[in-house]
């Protein structure tokens, strides 16, 4: 840290810290201190906070009375603590920083910890806590004119207010009430502020974040041409630095955001350029929600031999990472491609794996559904009839109940699980964007059979 770094050049320059006693034993403390410090710095840099935080804690016990070392100290070791997800601990520290940057009048340390301790709050689910000390970040740079800190304001006071949004909006994208929308509104406010800023500074690293941020805070209002503009931006600027990995996520949540609009072949073509970076970068786990994604994306264009070769891909290696709930993801819509082509016999295969797999997961929903599914494949294929739990027999025949299930498996509720894009397929038809593009759709496709979906 800066702090630490211009406190070592003052006490090799001959410096002192605050009067008082024993100046020798002071200095010699307060040298003790800094030299331990300055290793807790460096070995927090280098990825072992753990050993970091040991030195730093040290450092506290060797003592100084030089308050700015001291700030930097608790500053390092909130932010070590924060790595280390001991969000608790991360706040203390953070909160012992503001306190000392105050009692010093130091407005810059003061900004930079409110900042910090703004972070920590939101990831501990504080939000209106967490929007105090972003707000104080931002009053402070913007009194210094620091122009870097107060972007950083308005980047976390956005990141606060999307982080709001999504905690209290566990629905699908469009379907939030209006406090919800009202805190992603006001995340998109402060993003488009951010962005604006960065723009003059010139920063096109930090504009690309803002507009994946503003993408993604689009895509959760359920305004998709939104998302779908701002995450094309993302990409552009994520090949202009070579950042695949910003790539990779540009793709994917371009190919999320085309799915709500049904443009299935746009969605698949920016589901394989993810699956394409996933497979370079080595991220197994994207690869195989990446095939995940396409299985699906193939079924609804209703090209069910191309979904059948993703899904097993999906499947093979939800296996090897030893992931049981994408396991009977990927067995689920198996069955159920394999039942759409006429192949009853290999789907009953698949519908059996996945009712196995959720009686493990303990997923009462998956295991109706799969019950459902197999006794319908044995009655097609002329086998003998498979006894329905006692819950279930006199719901068979119930068409509502049979609906229910599917609207359960279509928005993700097989398992509990984060939610996944491509785990909503039926919400296309209820979407805002979704609906008025099907009804643009339908008025042009009655009069002629011939004429083309739009884009």
């Amino acid at each position: 840290m800066s702090s630490l770094s211009a406190s070592a050049e003052n006490v090799s320059s001959g410096g002192s810290g605050a009067g008082g006693g024993d100046s020798n034993s002071q200095d010699g403390s307060s040298s003790m201190c800094l030299e331990l410090a300055l290793e807790g710095e460096r070995l927090c840099k280098a990825g072992d906070c753990r050993a970091g935080v040991a030195f730093l804690q040290a450092a506290i016990q060797a003592g100084t009375e030089d308050l700015r070392t001291l700030s930097a100290i608790y500053s390092q070791l909130g932010n070590a603590y924060f790595y280390l997800a001991d969000y608790p601990k991360a706040m203390q520290y953070h909160k012992l920083d503001l306190t000392l940057a105050r009692s010093m009048n130091d407005k810059l340390g003061e900004a930079k910890s409110s900042g910090n301790l703004g972070n920590t709050l939101k990831v501990m689910g504080r939000f209106d806590e967490a929007v105090i000390c972003c707000d104080r970040h931002l009053t402070l740079a913007r009194q210094l004119g620091d122009k870097l800190s107060e972007g950083r304001a308005l980047y976390n006071l956005g990141n606060v207010y999307h982080a709001k949004g999504k905690h209290m909006g566990q629905r699908n994208p469009g379907d939030f009430g209006d406090d919800v929308k009202e805190a992603l509104s006001k995340a998109v406010e402060y993003y488009k502020q951010n962005l604006k800023l960065m723009r003059e500074l010139g920063d096109r690293s930090a504009q690309g974040r803002a507009c994946g941020n503003l993408g993604n805070t689009y895509y959760l209002l359920g305004d998709f041409q939104a998302a779908i503009e701002h995450h094309q931006n993302r990409l552009r600027i994520a090949r202009e630095y070579g950042d695949k990995a910003a790539e990779r996520r540009a793709n994917s949540n371009l190919g999320n955001s085309h799915i709500f609009l049904g443009q299935f072949e746009d969605a698949a073509e920016h589901y394989k350029r993810t699956l394409a970076l996933a497979v370079e970068l080595g991220e197994r786990e994207v690869e195989a929600q990446a095939c995940y994604s396409l299985g699906n994306t193939y079924t609804l264009l209703r090209e069910f031999g191309i979904a059948i070769e993703y899904h097993r891909r999906h499947l093979a290696i939800a296996r090897e990472l030893c992931d049981r709930v994408g396991e009977a993801r990927a067995c689920w819509s198996l069955g159920n491609a394999y039942s759409a082509i006429g192949k009853h016999y290999e789907a009953l295969q698949y519908a059996e794996s996945h009712l196995r797999l959720a009686r493990e997961l303990q997923d009462k929903v998956g295991e109706s559904t799969a019950t459902v599914n197999i006794c319908d494949l044995r009655k097609i294929l002329g086998f003998p009839e498979l006894k329905l739990p006692i819950e279930l027999e006199e719901r068979y025949e119930d068409t509502e109940f049979l609906a229910e299930l599917d609207s359960n498996i279509s928005q993700g509720r097989m398992v509990r699980v984060r939610r996944q894009s491509m785990e909503q397929l039926d919400l296309i038809k209820i979407t805002p964007d979704g609906k008025q593009q099907q009804k643009q759709q339908n008025s042009k496709t009655e009069p002629k059979n011939n004429s083309k979906a739009q884009d």
